[in-house]
């Protein structure tokens, strides 16, 4: 199996945090016992987690434990930095992806790992993502907007042009989600509801915009979890594009059209959900993800896709294997 969709935070001191933004920087505080820690934002926990973050040694005797023989790792989106000064955020990224690279180095046929650019800045994110593939990144991990800006801004639709232009992949992750802590206090709703929104709203604005005609068919792009309330409401939006002016505007032809421009992981963790998904992109369009080290990952990695008569044995391979390998040109 071939895991496209996994996260690490380095040990990130907190001197080296606070020297960038003391309140927004993450850093990394481990227990005595070296198992578990904290990320912390500036002197505040942000959230517990345990070695395999930050120790690719513990990485691998999980993979081996879940039989999955290549896993992709990328930022923990809070290390995105995208709300700070773009050279310092470019610095930052830069370092990061050095960062990456020693983590996946010492296991070289198990762990690769995607770059982070500084997306405020379309030439120094075009710059560092050239720079990450030479140091051996096998793509970029994007988060969904930058500030006020969506997928179908000229800037990052520029950026999403010179990765389709440079064979670079694209895997775009929620971030900072709508909503708030006022209308979602509790419960992890943010995750549950406003994740899956920004998802769909990083696809559609791709689509209706009409970004994806200006940008070249030869751009991998895909969409974590399982492109989060897409596949569900796209016969909502196609009904809205033939009866609304207002929808169609820009985008020359249905939306359920451009689906399969699009690619998504596996992490719907549940077989009707999964049949859905597959039936929109195509079982083709679709990849093993299961978000680890986190606790909202699937902690049996490959078992929902196993499950799935459906898709057959070989649309369980192309899920499980194939479909990274040639979206992320690795060797099958």
């Amino acid at each position: 199996m071939i895991d496209i969709h996994s996260h690490f935070l380095p040990r990130i001191s907190r001197a080296e945090a606070h020297a960038v933004n003391p309140e927004r920087a993450p850093w990394l505080a481990v227990d005595a016992d070296g198992k578990t820690g904290q990320i912390m934002l500036g002197d505040k926990p942000f959230r517990p987690v345990h070695d395999e973050l930050w120790d690719a040694d513990a990485r691998v005797r999980g993979l081996d434990a879940a039989g999955i023989r290549l896993q992709i790792v990328c930022a923990t989106p809070v290390m995105f930095g995208y709300a700070w000064d773009a050279a310092q955020a470019a610095d930052w990224a830069a370092r990061m992806n050095e960062k990456a690279a020693q983590y996946c180095a010492g296991h070289p046929t198990r762990l690769r790992w995607l770059s982070q650019v500084p997306l405020q800045d379309t030439r120094l994110a075009c710059a560092e993502a050239q720079r990450a593939m030479g140091q051996g990144a096998v793509g970029v991990q994007i988060g969904n907007h930058m500030g006020a800006k969506d997928l179908d801004h000229p800037d990052l639709v520029d950026f999403l042009i010179y990765c389709a232009d440079n064979a670079i992949p694209v895997f775009v992750h929620p971030w900072d989600m709508m909503g708030g802590p006022d209308r979602m206090k509790q419960w992890m709703l943010p995750w549950l509801v406003a994740m899956p929104a920004e998802t769909q709203l990083g696809m559609l604005s791709l689509i209706l915009s009409g970004a994806l005609e200006r940008i070249p068919p030869s751009l991998k792009i895909c969409f974590a979890h399982g492109g989060g309330s897409f596949a569900y409401t796209l016969g909502r939006v196609d009904n809205a594009w033939k009866h609304r002016d207002i929808v169609r505007k820009d985008c020359p032809n249905p939306p359920s059209s451009y689906a399969r421009r699009l690619y998504t992981d596996s992490a719907v963790f549940d077989p009707g959900a999964l049949k859905l998904l597959t039936d929109v992109m195509g079982s083709d369009h679709v990849m093993l993800g299961t978000d680890a080290p986190f606790p909202l990952g699937e902690q049996q990695p490959g078992s929902l896709v196993k499950s799935c008569d459906f898709l057959g044995a070989q649309g369980q391979q192309r899920i499980l294997r194939d479909n990274a390998a040639a979206f992320f040109g690795l060797a099958a």
